[in-house]
Order: structure tokens, then C-alpha cells, then sequence
């Protein structure tokens, strides 16, 4: 590791606000849950529409990545949108984010992706 890591890992300012900030986008499946049962949020499925069509999470609007800055009037700007793709090493959800981001929509991103949410988690999909 070099001097440059080690030195940034010992920054607990630098850490708090990093962490601040990762918590402030992302979100894990039992807080998405409870904000599903709540109604509080608008839920983004950015995967291929084929996936989505096979299962996906309940209440989940499907718009995949490619076609979001065309349908952008299928989100409102006063609700927080919680963003999902495939899995955590699948960055549809980061790119659709700053898409999102970009227009003025508040966005978060579900930590670990539909994988997470119904193989880790077990929750209900359709």
C-alpha cells in the first residue's frame, strides 16, 4: 500500500464525511423495504426490460439505464427515486444515478441491486 492510502486511511475527518455521504446515497434492502411499505419513495428498476419482466421488486418502475434521460417525466423531482440494477458490481444503477443527479432529481442507490434484495434478503418479487 502506498504512503498516499495510509495516510488518507488515518483521516477520520476525511473518513466521517466519506461515510456521511455513502449513507446519504445508498440505501440497504430492509430500510428500501420499510420506505416501500410506507409508500415514501419512487422505486427505479434501470435493468434490461426482459429481466424486469421475469421478476423484479414489487412496485418497481422499469426504465432501463439507455432510455432514462428520454423518460425522465416518469419521475417526480419531490420524491426520492431509489435506484436498483443487477448486482453490486453492476454500475447501471450509479450511471442512471448520475443521470438523475444531473436533472435535479434527489436519488439514492439499493445497496447490492435486486441480487441482494431477493437471493440474500428473500423479499418478495414479481
Amino acid at each position: 500500500m502506498d504512503d498516499k492510502i495510509k495516510e488518507i486511511r488515518f483521516d477520520s475527518t476525511r473518513a466521517k464525511n466519506f461515510f456521511e455521504e455513502y449513507l446519504a446515497f445508498t440505501i440497504g434492502p430492509v430500510d428500501l423495504k420499510n420506505l416501500l411499505d410506507e409508500g415514501a419513495v419512487t422505486l427505479l428498476d434501470v435493468r434490461r426490460e426482459a429481466d424486469y419482466a421475469v421478476s423484479h421488486i414489487p412496485n418497481a418502475l422499469s426504465i432501463p439505464k439507455e432510455e432514462l434521460a428520454d423518460n425522465l417525466d416518469k419521475l417526480d423531482k419531490n420524491v426520492t427515486t431509489v435506484i436498483y440494477s443487477y448486482n453490486e458490481q453492476c454500475h447501471l444503477s450509479v450511471k442512471a444515478a448520475l443521470i438523475l443527479a444531473d436533472y435535479g432529481y434527489p436519488c439514492v442507490i439499493l445497496e447490492g441491486g435486486f441480487k441482494t434484495w431477493k437471493e440474500d434478503f428473500r423479499f418478495a418479487s414479481t
